[in-house]
């Protein structure tokens, strides 16, 4: 399927982490194969549309080289990836969000395409990666309808982006338990290994 065939959608990219299994560095602009993960996350959705999003709590000047549009959170304490989600639906330009945390380099766009085009069936519903039973919160598509849901969630004290979803019916794109491309590279051995 190539990407024409697909509606345009908002993309985030998380980034706005601590880094605390990293030594505190930050974990999106750490090489992997001579790139900052960033950049590789950023060739994999450039062409799925016109807006790019990525969440940082800092080094916004370099961050703003692979981003159309730039959020942080609305506090300096780190609160977590729901944190940025709720800032890129803020301000997504389109129906749909696809949200992508820095450290999956892997993605493939096979498995992007197959996101939005399982997204696409369950319109209303957010969409996450399955692996067996392990939900996968921050590879998801989010109707951004439901921002203020969300929104809701966080006042409410909720700051899991898996139940935020499963509460609104979210879907499943399952894929295997060892796929390759979902290897999250979030402690230095695995980014060096």
């Amino acid at each position: 399927m190539s990407a024409t065939a697909l509606p345009a959608c908002s993309v985030l990219l998380l980034a706005g982490g601590r880094g605390q299994r990293m030594g505190g560095r930050d974990k999106g602009l750490l090489p992997w194969r001579g790139q900052p993960l960033i950049a590789h996350l950023h060739q994999q959705v450039r062409a799925l549309g016109d807006d790019l999003i990525i969440s940082c709590n800092r080094n916004q000047a370099v961050y703003a080289d692979y981003a159309d549009h730039l959020v942080s959170d609305d506090s300096d304490d780190f609160p977590g990836p729901l944190a940025g989600i709720r800032a890129g639906l803020a301000v997504a330009r389109h129906s749909h969000l696809l949200v992508l945390p820095c450290d999956v380099p892997g993605i493939d766009e096979a498995l992007l395409h197959a996101l939005l085009a399982t997204a696409l069936q369950h319109p209303g519903q957010p969409l996450m990666v399955r692996q067996g039973e392990q939900w996968e919160p921050l590879l998801c598509v989010i109707p951004v309808a439901h921002a203020a849901a969300f929104e809701q969630a966080w006042q409410a004290g909720e700051r899991s982006p898996r139940q935020v979803m499963l509460a609104l019916g979210a879907q499943a794109l399952q894929c295997p338990m060892d796929d390759p491309r979902l290897a999250n590279l979030n402690t230095p051995q695995l980014l060096n290994p």
